[in-house]
């Protein structure tokens, strides 16, 4: 069953992805996180999605934006009204 919430596709240990939850979760916005370090499925179903292998990597209802940080992520979020 697919997620109501937009995924979003982590690794262990990485900055980027760390500032990412931090932005999140100070502005109470929540996602699925999937941590792809590990994890074969997880990751190939990242790299089908966005065509990379960099994290983090965002699913917003079928939008994607990948290996971004919270610079990009703040126009991407009010292009869809949620900050």
């Amino acid at each position: 069953m697919a997620s109501e919430l937009p995924i979003l596709y982590i690794k262990t240990g990485c900055p980027w992805c760390d500032d990412v939850i931090e932005y999140l979760d100070k502005k109470k916005i929540e996602v699925e996180t999937i941590v792809v370090s590990g994890n074969r499925e997880a990751m190939q179903e990242m790299v089908d999605l966005s065509g990379q292998s960099k994290a983090p990597t965002m699913d917003w209802h079928g939008e994607v934006l990948a290996d971004f940080g919270v610079d990009e992520l703040v126009p991407f979020l009010k292009k869809r009204g949620v900050v």
